[in-house]
């Protein structure tokens, strides 16, 4: 079983302070902007090192909790994939996925 938290729950709600986190989340989304499920999620560090990764949820949502930086995050299904830059800061970032 992965130790990854459940994709798309309220962070308030499980008590964690976004405050002293870095969170880097977002929605996989297919070219006509429907939510992609069962994505491979993945957080790239600066140099490209991969660093972990997540199943998007049933409405595509996403998380990783990081440090603060220049992270990718990139995501693959079937035969599309997408990936976007983010710099992270402490608090909610938001690093949304368009697949081609």
């Amino acid at each position: 079983m992965c130790g990854a938290p459940e994709q798309g729950n309220d962070l308030s709600t499980e008590g964690i302070d976004t405050t002293k986190e870095t969170v880097i989340q977002g929605i996989v989304t297919s070219g006509d902007g429907s939510p992609v499920p069962s994505a491979f999620v993945r957080l790239l560090d600066s140099t490209g090192e991969f660093t972990a990764e997540v199943v998007s949820s049933a409405t595509g949502q996403f998380r990783f909790f990081a440090a603060p930086g220049e992270w990718t995050v990139r995501a693959l299904h079937s035969n599309k994939s997408g990936q976007t830059a983010v710099s992270a800061d402490k608090g909610v970032n938001q690093a949304s996925l368009v697949l081609a």
